[in-house]
């Protein structure tokens, strides 16, 4: 048995079993990441997608996912790979790809506008080893690494990352407690932590999706815009909109006008806010 110290929840893990992510196992009294290397999707994406507005705007970077989670968000697009009941046959179907052969694939890309390799659709930091030797590689061949997350890992664990991770895009989901703990079955403070770590080392920006009855009042989005502005106002925030799906078919998709009026206020306190899926 080893203990996982990647995220607040401390799995114990017993030889050849899996912590609460569906990732990182214990092999030989250690725990590694069952999904180093193995990939489930890869694209050519615009780098305004993932979403970052404010970093090489009008590039475009090759976006890499694997499989697995450590949050259990109701509403999760990419459900298939990340906790829904389709995670097993994507284990199986995922292609093994060396940091190696990614990096060449990336320097490749450069000919069509790839800046580098965003690694996101689950999430990334779960299996954050792999991430660490494909971006090693990376910037040896002046290419850039970038995150999309959830934010949810302990900074001591993963502090290798933020030598050689240029930009991140990280959900701020909330800004409250109960949200995190009974809705995400995350914990809040350590996302913070992540966050505040993170704007000393790269490019930031934030994402934060509306839902219905959930977090979507002026007060949550007054205090969540202003903790941001209390690290530095000009780390941009993305205000986007809810479409039921997964698990939240009961709520209404987010109305445009509620996420116009965040914006308004979020806007009180920092200087670039954005909106999604409007």
């Amino acid at each position: 048995m080893a203990k996982c110290n990647l995220c607040f929840r401390q799995c114990n893990i017993t030889e050849g079993s899996f912590g609460f992510c569906g990732v990182r196992t214990c092999k030989d009294g250690k725990v590694i990441p069952a999904s180093y290397g193995k990939l489930t999707s890869i694209a050519l994406d615009p780098i305004e997608k993932k979403p970052l507005n404010r970093f090489h705007p009008g590039s475009r970077i090759l976006s890499v996912g694997s499989y697995g989670c450590n949050l259990r968000c109701p509403f999760c697009q990419n459900y298939h790979i990340s906790w829904g009941n389709e995670v097993e046959s994507f284990k199986r179907e995922a292609a093994y790809v060396s940091p190696e052969e990614l990096a060449r694939i990336a320097e490749e890309q450069t000919a069509n506008g790839n800046i580098g390799i965003a690694f996101t659709y689950n999430e990334p930091l779960i299996y954050y080893e792999y991430v660490l030797d494909t971006a090693r590689l990376l910037k040896e061949k002046g290419l850039k690494t970038v995150l999309v997350s959830n934010g949810m890992a302990q900074v001591d664990t993963v502090k290798e990352l933020f030598k050689y991770v240029d930009a991140m895009n990280i959900d701020l989901k909330g800004f409250t407690d109960h949200y995190y703990e009974d809705v995400l079955q995350g914990n809040r403070k350590m996302v913070m932590d992540f966050i505040t770590e993170a704007t000393k080392h790269c490019h930031l920006e934030l994402t934060t999706l509306i839902i219905p009855g959930e977090n979507d009042s002026d007060e949550e989005m007054d205090e969540l815009s202003a903790w941001i502005a209390s690290l530095n106002k000009d780390i941009p925030l993305h205000i986007s909109r809810f479409f039921p799906r997964f698990h939240l078919l009961d709520r209404e998709a987010t109305p445009v006008e509620k996420i116009y009026h965040l914006k308004t206020i979020a806007e009180k306190h920092l200087t670039y806010v954005y909106t999604g899926n409007c």
